[in-house]
């Protein structure tokens, strides 16, 4: 019995060593995975090709799919090395797809969050194009003008020889000649309601703030009506300027300073 006893336990054992040998010569030859590492590859990998795609969407003017693809980007790999280009092609999508409320937020977020990155000029004169095409006409809301002018005027002075300098510039020249045109505007409003030293206070402010504006011969044939006391009774949608926004003086040529926006 008791042998019999003694020649299981040898059993046992030799079997366990067996087992570990085993065991161990099976994790000897198995590779090293660092599953933190192979991780990372993969999002990088995958967030390149989120870019690829969106890129390709982007530049065949497909700002849907391209906002789609750059918004996974952000939500699913935001510390990507490719999360800052999604930033601002997202930013680009909603300005070319006509929402300037959001493009302009985006925008202002990118600059909050990347100060020093190399597309600032570019992003600080999207701004200004935001608040610029979001103004529609002299008889209706016109902080757009108000606000583009300070939004172009705060790039030249952060980068006065950026590529976007002479557009800014003209930029700048429209919106102030619309801000003229709604207060000659006015003016005219006041004569048609017959309330004619409102309208000369208006015309006299006018010509003393903006004496070389393009509405400033219209504006003093007005007021020389008004105080030779011969106002317009009839006809004055003659006397009207412009509703719209200033043509600019040169052609537009904003999408050739689109940093990676194929011609």
């Amino acid at each position: 019995m008791g042998r019999a006893v003694g020649i299981l336990i040898l059993l046992i054992l030799a079997l366990t060593m067996a087992g570990c040998s085993t065991v161990k010569d099976t994790f000897d030859f198995l590779p090293f995975v660092d599953n933190g590492e192979e991780t990372a590859v993969n999002q990088e990998a995958e967030a390149a090709n989120l870019l690829a795609q969106g890129m390709e969407a982007y530049n065949t003017g497909n700002y849907y799919d391209a906002l789609q693809a750059f918004n996974e980007i952000l939500d699913q790999y935001p510390f990507s090395p490719q999360a800052i280009e999604a930033e601002l092609r997202a930013a680009d999508c909603h300005y070319y797809r006509g929402e300037y409320i959001e493009a302009k937020t985006l925008y202002q977020e990118f600059e909050e969050r990347h100060p020093t990155n190399r597309y600032m000029p570019y992003v600080m004169f999207q701004i200004g194009m935001c608040d610029f095409k979001r103004t529609d006409r002299i008889d209706r809301d016109i902080s757009g003008a108000q606000d583009a002018i300070n939004d172009f005027s705060k790039l030249l002075r952060s980068f006065p020889d950026s590529p976007y300098t002479r557009e800014a510039k003209a930029h700048i020249a429209a919106a102030k000649e619309f801000l003229v045109n709604h207060e000659y505007f006015v003016a005219v409003f006041y004569v048609r309601t017959e309330q004619y030293k409102q309208a000369e206070h208006r015309l006299k402010y006018l010509l003393k703030m903006y004496p070389d504006s393009a509405i400033a011969p219209k504006a003093k044939a007005l007021l020389a009506r008004l105080e030779a006391g011969n106002p317009p009774k009839w006809g004055l949608r003659r006397w009207l300027p412009d509703l719209h926004m200033p043509a600019l003086k040169f052609w537009e040529s904003d999408k050739d300073k689109i940093p990676g926006k194929n011609n």
